[in-house]
């Protein structure tokens, strides 16, 4: 985990499970055998928070005193969607991510099965999506503009009609490279946009 001052350590739960029928997005197309699909589970945050209100998120929070990152995970996870998993789910974690808003940020790689019931918090949850593993496998991904203030562009992942921004698309793509494609790449020096500075 990145220790430096004044960052705010913090976690986020990038969970595998299997699709079901919640790839709901337009322009996501599923392939012949999709209820057998490993998914990604994202959510759209509540448009009553402060901070970052609808933006895509895996779910995450800070970490208390004297928790680690995988605890942190986990209990975000139980917190925001109503998922009990433990530690012998967690398969384990991708690079920290610095945020423009102060959070040093480790993403928890975790399989979660079936996952049939889940719950959202209304208080930070707005909506919960089974994102397909494929989805992330496009050849037009990722996308990365190029920014006024940094010589490192603004990494956003596409996913159906739409896209994701860093940090969460940076999880994204490197969880895309390393787990899946075998490929050795590091994500910490890409961009947020301006709105997800905040």
């Amino acid at each position: 985990m990145l220790a430096a001052p004044g960052l705010r350590p913090a976690a986020v739960a990038l969970v595998l499970l299997e699709e079901g029928s919640g790839a709901d997005l337009p322009g996501i197309a599923r392939p012949p055998s999709w209820s057998d699909s490993p998914a990604i589970l994202l959510t759209r945050r509540s448009e009553a928070l402060r901070n970052h209100a609808g933006q895509w998120a895996l779910p995450g929070g800070t970490i208390d005193p004297g928790e680690s990152a995988e605890a942190a995970a986990l209990r975000e996870l139980r917190e925001e969607v109503g998922l009990e998993l433990g530690m012998a789910q967690v398969l384990g974690k991708l690079d920290d991510f610095t945020t423009r808003s102060g959070f040093a940020i480790t993403p928890v790689v975790m399989w979660a099965g079936p996952a049939r019931r889940l719950v959202i918090n209304d208080a930070e949850v707005a909506s919960i999506h089974r994102i397909p593993v494929h989805e992330f496998m496009r050849s037009d991904a990722p996308l990365l503009d190029a920014i006024e203030d940094s010589v490192h562009p603004v990494l956003r992942m596409p996913v159906g009609n739409t896209w994701i921004a860093a940090p969460t698309a940076a999880f994204l793509y490197q969880f895309r490279e390393q787990c899946i494609a075998g490929r050795d790449i590091r994500v910490a020096h890409y961009e947020q946009p301006m709105f997800a500075r905040k």
